[in-house]
């Protein structure tokens, strides 16, 4: 486990690009002024690092609450994601720069393929996989993103994207929390230099609710919340906590004033099932 200081310690791309160890997650934050206040209250508490994706549906919203801290664009790092409809050579490089435009910056900090194998484009997904791939690789090229990924792979998936890849992923961003430790995949993450971003790493909620969290979080003078976000960053994944209300925001960020041992991680380790599994990419209906 690396020390840990603060939310604006970073790990390192296989690239050399450096991601903030803590993110600010925004999936299913309405579009609007939730989202914009959400983004500038994230910031506000030290946030450095903002994830948000295009299916979302909250770009514009997110991008207005960046603009609105007053930071400047390389203070922190942003992260949106290339959706399903968008697959294919000439989709993906149109959908960056949509996303670009939403969003209202120049560049982005990762960009990602939101997930592997959509519905629509299953019975071709070795070509679809490999034109795409090779559109983020020419986005990673132009410096429309400095650096690119993947989210909810699994081995296979990488399996037919490194083909004919010339850019490894640098970033797999997947459910990943107490109650699904997606072992194959993390240990392939960790084979390949590919950093494992945790989406979802409070369980969507369900976290709470296992009385053994709640027992070690008192242990520790701490929220659930702390102690699973605590547990992530601990297994050197990258989480991605989201929440609206600006006191869960700033109670998400203060993890670096204890740690756990290592027979409370074993404990958390073996929740599994505890609040849901990931979605089978292969099997999803979008």
């Amino acid at each position: 486990m690396t020390h840990l200081t603060k939310l604006t310690d970073v790990q390192t791309l296989s690239n050399g690009v450096e991601i903030p160890i803590v993110g600010f997650g925004t999936w299913q934050t309405p579009d609007g002024d939730v989202a914009k206040a959400s983004v500038e209250a994230a910031l506000a508490a030290g946030y450095r690092h903002i994830d948000t994706a295009a299916a979302y549906g909250n770009e514009e919203s997110v991008g207005a609450g960046l603009k609105a801290s007053g930071l400047n664009r390389h203070d922190y790092f942003l992260t949106t994601k290339l959706w399903n409809s968008d697959h294919g050579y000439q989709e993906a490089l149109k959908a960056v720069d949509q996303s670009l435009l939403r969003l209202d910056t120049d560049y982005l900090d990762l960009y990602l393929i939101h997930w592997p194998n959509p519905a629509a484009l299953r019975d071709q997904f070795d070509n679809q996989i490999a034109e795409t791939w090779r559109a983020m690789e020419e986005i990673l090229k132009s410096g429309k993103a400095r650096a690119i990924g993947v989210s909810n792979f699994r081995v296979h998936h990488f399996d037919t994207l490194m083909k004919t890849a010339s850019v490894a992923p640098m970033v797999n961003q997947i459910f990943l929390n107490p109650s699904d430790l997606q072992p194959e995949v993390v240990a392939y993450n960790e084979a390949h230099n590919i950093i494992s971003e945790a989406y979802s790493p409070l369980g969507t909620g369900k976290i709470f609710d296992v009385p053994a969290l709640q027992k070690m979080a008192e242990r520790y003078n701490k929220s659930v919340a702390q102690l699973v976000l605590r547990w992530s960053l601990q297994h050197d994944f990258v989480p991605l906590p989201k929440s609206v209300h600006a006191d869960r925001i700033n109670e998400n960020a203060e993890l670096f004033d204890f740690e756990l041992s290592h027979h409370d991680m074993e404990l958390i380790d073996q929740l599994h099932g505890v609040a849901g599994e990931a979605t089978d990419p292969d099997t999803a209906t979008f």
